[in-house]
């Protein structure tokens, strides 16, 4: 079994083996890394509980795999490649044997402030080398990390915070970000205040401002890291010990912990970077995600890392200083493999041709998207403009839960087709059910997307709440890990993923409960309720239309709904502001009280002539209302 698939009839082969025999697939697949002890047994596992455990009784440490079992051939070769906000401002390239002592450094620095193997260390970052170093870190000293992106709101960071029970939280002074300035020191303050767990607030100076330190809790980096040396010994972890948290929204208010473990969750992080970018050595990959997403984790850290390859870390935007800055970075630093959203595409489509004819883009051999399905219009604008029509576009699905791409042609092995993801990885097996939970065998039909194999980087716990995971990913369909993503599949089996069938918005390829939204319009002292959905949106992919019933009227509505929008920045960030606000007398709710969303979304859609039976309403009356309001 070769690491990786270099024809589509090895695909084929290799797919075929890992249904016939998973256990043996995936050893092979796992023999191409660096255990300090072998595991007892491959696989054992139970959809039910749910319990999964990968590569049972090993030893290892993933940062062993991603810097030091490299130092032999690659010392000096970049392993990350850092492009400023700024472009007038000089880029960095880190060696793997810069990287080897800053990590170390930063994990001495880590001990040093009381951090230790199962502690939870809390990152609200720039996208700076210091983030994915500091991430490193905490996985090398055994620690757990939980990468917070840094345009959550304080209370959002608090909120996470206090449900991993962090004992540090890592930050920077303040962030670039386009035009913007963010003091980020001054919200993990703010957030602290009522974070009782947090022992120390570890600061990277990355803007020079004038910064208030808090003695006793806060300390600098730069003077810390003058009282340790650049040696520091992996700590050697069990293949199910948990690697990070990350939190991403589900249909409660809540947002859920996903655990991901250090085994299983390298071995597929290295398999599925490889093959899905056809990675060749000397290449320069660059993904444009933020390491406060599983993106970033898996494909601009880990998987790259991984596989001895450079990866490129982007602090600003698409669009600043103009809409080129993409294309222009790419022809800077040669970029051959490309990965970016649907949503960055369709903003810089709308900006016009003009920001890409400038460049070249000849070194692009492999483009991608990730975080929502594609559209067919956006898909053909960046094969033909990015693509040159000769780079094959890695349309990939996959979720936080995953762990890493599932389903995806493989650089240019396997069919092209316009916004559809394609064939499962080899080790992947898919499945289309229908109401009742059986699989549905033929192809040309529509379904709800599970799983029902385990793979070895998928979700085992939403921390401190197990029962969550069982009933959110495990309870809808015995047997099956459930997606909570609509797909068809087409008459060749290629897969096209529809999207949510949950109460989740994917906004940028940013999930978000309903009800966690709707948690944070309520918070505002004018509102007595709310409900949100998603509807099509030009450039996000969907939009956030909420429905909010105010305590008393008003007459001035667009000064109430710019305090809405206010105060959901407030509680979540900016990222989770309402696009449309909809001040109603009532919802459209069943006798039992439950609000019918599927009427609301129609109406956000469009489609108010496509409401289907209403009679079963406590008062069918407030839809005709809600339709002449939208109008």
């Amino acid at each position: 079994m070769a690491y990786r698939v270099s024809s589509f009839s090895q695909y084929e082969q290799d797919y075929q083996f890992s249904v016939e025999n998973p256990e043996a697939f995936w050893e092979d697949i796992a023999s191409n890394y660096s255990w300090i002890r072998k595991w007892d047994k491959t696989l054992e596992w139970n959809f039910d509980e749910p319990k999964v455990e990968w590569f049972k009784g090993a030893k290892l440490n993933i940062t062993e795999n991603c810097i030091d079992r490299h130092l032999a051939s690659k010392a000096n070769q970049t392993a990350i490649l850092w492009e400023p906000n700024d472009p007038k401002e000089r880029f960095k390239k880190i060696t793997y044997q810069d990287l080897h002592q800053q990590v170390c450094r930063f994990a001495n620095v880590l001990k040093r402030n009381g951090v230790g193997k199962g502690d939870r260390v809390c990152l609200y970052m720039p996208m700076i080398p210091e983030l994915a170093i500091a991430v490193l870190a905490t996985a090398r000293i055994g620690a757990i990390h939980s990468v917070v992106f840094a345009g959550f709101s304080a209370q959002s960071l608090a909120d996470r915070i206090n449900d991993a029970t962090c004992k540090m939280v890592i930050t920077a002074d303040g962030l670039y970000r386009g035009a913007k300035e963010i003091p980020l020191k001054n919200i993990v303050d703010e957030a602290v205040e009522d974070c009782e767990c947090v022992e120390r607030v570890l600061v990277i100076e990355r803007t020079a401002w004038n910064t208030e330190m808090q003695a006793g809790r806060d300390v600098w980096y730069h003077d810390e890291v003058q009282h340790v040396g650049d040696e520091c010994p992996a700590e050697p972890m069990d293949a199910e010990d948990p690697l990070f948290i990350l939190y991403t929204s589900g249909s409660t208010g809540k947002p859920k912990g996903v655990v991901h473990t250090c085994g299983g969750y390298m071995v597929y992080a290295g398999y599925s970077f490889q093959n899905v970018f056809q990675y060749d050595p000397g290449d320069t990959y660059w993904c444009t995600a933020d390491i406060g997403w599983i993106t970033g984790h898996t494909y601009i850290v880990y998987g790259p890392l991984l596989n001895g390859a450079t990866t490129l870390m982007f602090e600003g935007v698409p669009t600043y200083p103009d809409a080129g800055r993409f294309w222009q970075v790419c022809d800077k630093h040669h970029v051959n493999q490309f990965y970016t959203a649907p949503t960055a595409i369709r903003a810089l489509m709308a900006c016009g041709d003009e920001h890409v004819l400038p460049y070249s883009l000849n070194s692009l051999r492999v483009i991608g998207t990730v975080g929502e399905p594609i559209n067919e219009e956006a898909w053909n604008w960046y094969n033909v403009h990015i693509g040159k029509e000769k780079c094959p576009i890695v349309d990939t699905w996959w979720q936080t839960e995953t762990g890493g791409i599932m389903i995806s042609s493989l650089g240019e092995y396997g069919p092209q087709k316009a916004a559809h993801a394609g064939f499962p990885l080899p080790g992947i097996q898919p499945v289309l059910l229908d109401e009742k939970g059986n699989e549905i065998q033929e192809n040309e039909k529509e379904g709800y997307l599970a799983v029902k194999f385990p793979w070895p980087s998928m979700i085992r716990t939403t921390w401190g709440d197990h029962e969550r995971c069982k009933k959110v990913y495990f309870s809808h369909y015995n047997g099956y890990y459930f997606t909570g993503d609509g797909a068809k599949r087409d008459a060749k089996g290629l897969y096209r993923i529809i999207g949510r069938v949950d109460d989740v918005i994917n906004v940028s390829g940013h999930r978000f409960g309903t009800a966690e939204i709707e948690n944070a319009i309520n918070q505002n002292i004018h509102v007595a309720e709310s409900a949100v959905v998603g509807y099509p949106h030009d450039i996000k992919g969907q939009g956030i239309y909420a429905y909010v019933i105010l305590r008393k009227p008003v007459d001035d509505t667009d000064f109430i709904s710019a305090e809405i929008i206010e105060t959901v920045k407030e509680e979540i960030g900016a990222i989770a502001k309402p696009d449309k606000i909809q001040i109603v007398s009532g919802l459209p709710k069943t006798r039992s009280g439950k609000i019918m969303r599927r009427i609301l979304r129609k109406v956000a859609e469009g489609e108010p002539d496509k409401l289907g039976d209403i009679s079963t309403l406590l008062d069918p009356n407030v839809v005709a209302e809600i339709v002449k309001g939208a109008q």
